[in-house]
């Protein structure tokens, strides 16, 4: 039969001379309601969602219960879950990416002929994209002899369509010349960082053989 009263716990041992036989080869679950303990043979509806304890035939804890987690503990652990989540699969794929430049390169100077040769390949580009730039120019010049743009400058219908092709041209094609600009610059530290971490991982490679 399930104890239902509330029981005053100063020893176990007291609590179980004070049950009978039967009940005290039982075990006997508590908590702590109002600074006050709550027995039973099953744990007690006024422990649920609390800390108890699960005291044995002999009056010695057998186990200590903790709380159910709260809401914000849950969201807490949760939350260190998807940070530590987070945290392996960047140190994974910085493992992939040392592992690819390893395998990329034989040597820094391997490195560095790679780097030259497409930072040469994006200048001569760039070169190329400046010499269109000037044929530009030079057609804009021709439709305005004495003054590109000049104010009060009397200019035909069909030389006011051609310059304003033109400048739309100009003005596309600097756009390009400008996104070469900052590709070129992106492939330059590209190389850099890899240059960089490429010395740090043979650094520690050497470091561990010896």
């Amino acid at each position: 039969m399930a104890l239902r009263a509330l029981v005053k716990l100063g020893l176990a041992g007291g609590l179980l001379l004070a049950l009978s036989p039967a009940q005290a080869a039982k075990t006997i679950y508590c908590c702590d309601v109002g600074g006050q303990p709550v027995c039973s043979d099953m744990l007690p509806p006024a422990c649920y969602g609390q800390a108890y304890r699960e005291i044995g035939p002999q009056g010695v804890i057998r186990k200590k219960v903790p709380p159910p987690p709260s809401a914000e503990e849950i969201a807490r652990r949760n939350a260190e879950a998807e940070r530590r989540k987070e945290e392996e699969a960047l140190a994974a794929k910085s493992r992939r990416l040392d592992q690819a430049l390893l395998e990329t390169y034989q040597n820094v100077d391997d490195l560095d002929r790679r780097r030259d040769r497409a930072l040469a390949d994006a200048d001569r580009s760039l070169a190329d994209l400046r010499v269109r730039e000037e044929d530009l120019m030079e057609r804009r010049k021709r439709i305005l002899p004495d003054a590109e743009g000049k104010r009060g400058q009397q200019v035909t219908r069909a030389q006011a369509e051609a310059l304003r092709d033109l400048d739309s041209e100009l003005a596309s094609h600097r756009s390009v010349m400008a996104a070469k600009v900052r590709e070129r610059e992106a492939v330059r530290q590209r190389y850099e960082a890899d240059r960089e971490r490429y010395l740090e991982l043979m650094s520690s490679a050497r470091r561990a053989q010896h």
